[in-house]
């Protein structure tokens, strides 16, 4: 993940302007591709127990109740922490990737510094592996970190690389992934086809952030839609499949209803209103009115309720 100068944060998620001096207008694709439902709730719980087990401090805090409650808050917030690491880390890695397509296509680039910050994680590993697939795929840089538009849905987002393979021209998306215990990086998730797809559907391209300056998208023509997991023991390059791209399409616009349908629910106003008790029928002390078969005339209407105060 790396932070596209026309990208801000806000209420509603990340969203695009489309200059610098611009107030933003449309979602990101990453925060469309968000409204689709996911459980995390067990990997929460899991996370906050192997943190507690693992605390040094437990064992002597069993008995002392301010003791055990400050360690299992500071356990509570082990995912947190973790995903925090993890989105630095996506950071680090996109950002070596970006100057290795900067210096190939001989423009100003921070390179040195860029391993080096790896490097200084202990995490040097991801950019030796990606220089090997780098070399093993001959990849031909066009243009990285391409930040793109579609005024027609109302979306933006940046491309990590687009590129030609083989001849052939790629849209390229990074995911920074962890290694399992067999030595293999892990899998994508299949929700990057419609990052994919959802930039291949782009009807333009930033030119300059600063004076607004977009043209006419130039990269949608059957381009390959590959997925890059980039791990410390290996990358893989998993293409998306042509044949399930127009229902991941529909999906990522569906979602982008979902994100606006959200939006308009929470600035409409107060959803909830306070309602009072209904008034009394009669003063205190006066006989009730008498209804149903007793009653000489016609029934007498029902006592308000406030459901019909509110109607009224």
């Amino acid at each position: 993940m790396t932070e596209p100068l026309l990208a801000h944060s806000t209420p509603y998620g990340r969203m695009y302007a489309r200059s610098t001096s611009d107030q933003p207008t449309v979602p990101s694709i990453t925060t469309v591709i968000a409204q689709a439902p996911s459980s995390l709730g067990g990997w929460f719980g899991h996370m906050a127990a192997n943190a507690l087990a693992a605390d040094p401090r437990l064992p002597g805090s069993l008995g002392k109740p301010a003791e055990l409650k400050q360690a299992v808050r500071d356990a509570s917030q082990a995912a947190e922490r973790y995903r925090d690491d993890a989105a630095l880390r996506g950071t680090r890695v996109h950002n070596y990737c970006e100057q290795v397509a900067l210096r190939a296509l001989g423009r100003p680039s921070t390179l040195d510094a860029a391993r080096l910050a790896l490097a200084e994680n202990g995490e040097e590993g991801f950019a030796a592996r990606f220089d090997e697939w780098w070399e093993l795929y001959d990849v031909r840089p066009i243009a990285p970190e391409l930040t793109v538009w579609n005024q027609e849905l109302g979306y933006a987002g940046t491309l990590d690389l687009v590129a030609t393979i083989g001849g052939r021209l790629c849209l390229i998306d990074y995911k920074t992934k962890n290694t399992d215990r067999d030595g293999f990086v892990k899998g994508l998730d299949d929700k990057v086809v419609m990052q994919l797809v959802a930039g291949m559907k782009a009807q333009e391209s930033l030119v300059d952030p600063h004076q607004g300056e977009w043209e006419p998208w130039k990269y949608g023509e059957q381009p390959l839609l590959l997925g890059v997991a980039i791990g410390q023991t290996e990358v893989r390059a998993l293409r998306a499949n042509p044949e399930v791209l127009k229902e991941h399409w529909f999906r990522f616009c569906a979602l982008r209803r979902a994100w606006e349908a959200g939006r308009n629910a929470e600035t409409a106003g107060r959803a909830l209103l306070p309602i009072g008790p209904p008034p009394a029928r009669a003063a205190a002390g006066a006989p009730a009115p008498v209804t149903g078969a007793d009653a000489s005339g016609p029934a007498a209407p029902a006592p308000e309720t406030p459901s019909s105060v509110a109607a009224g």
